[in-house]
C-alpha cells in the first residue's frame, strides 16, 4: 500500500521494466531474460527476430507479432484454420481413447474366454459332468466337447 507501505497481498506482485534503461546490444545479451527485454525493445524497428536460430521461444514471439498484424479478414481466415487445427487434434484424440478402451475391453473378454476353456478342460479331465462344467464356464456344450 502506497500509504501505510505494507503488502497488499502475498498472491500480487508487480515488476516494472524500465526499457530506457536496458542498453545491451543483440551481441551482448547472453541470459533468455537480456534477450527477452532486447525484443521487447526493439520490437518496432527490427525487421527480423534476433536469436531465432539459438532459441525456439522468439519463433512463437514472431508468430505472435505475425498475427497481430494480420487484417481483419485474415486473422479471421486464420483463427478459423486455427480452430479447424485444434478441432481435428481433438477428435484424433478422442478416437484414440476410445479405440484404446475398445481394444482393452477387446482383450479383456478374449482373456476371460479363453481362461473359461482352460478351466473347462481342467474340469473335463478331472471327470466333472457337462452339466457341472456349462453351469461354472458358462461354455456351450459343443465348446466343452470340443476341449
Amino acid at each position: 500500500d502506497r500509504d501505510t507501505h505494507e503488502q497488499f497481498s502475498d498472491k500480487l506482485r508487480f515488476i516494472f521494466i524500465e526499457l530506457p534503461s536496458f542498453t545491451k546490444e543483440e551481441a551482448e545479451c547472453v541470459t533468455d531474460f537480456d534477450r527477452w527485454i532486447y525484443v521487447l525493445k526493439n520490437m518496432e524497428t527490427l525487421n527480423r527476430m534476433p536469436f531465432k536460430a539459438r532459441k525456439s521461444v522468439f519463433e512463437k514471439l514472431e508468430k505472435i507479432v505475425d498475427i497481430a498484424s494480420l487484417s481483419k479478414e485474415e486473422r479471421v481466415k486464420y483463427d478459423e484454420s486455427i480452430k479447424v487445427y485444434r478441432d481435428s487434434l481433438v477428435t484424433m484424440e478422442f478416437a484414440e481413447q476410445k479405440g484404446r478402451a475398445e481394444g482393452l475391453a477387446e482383450g479383456m473378454a478374449k482373456g476371460k474366454a479363453e481362461e473359461r476353456r482352460i478351466i473347462a478342460g481342467q474340469l473335463k479331465r478331472m471327470g466333472m459332468s457337462f452339466d457341472a462344467i456349462r453351469e461354472v464356464t458358462g461354455l456351450s456344450d459343443s465348446e466343452i466337447d470340443a476341449l
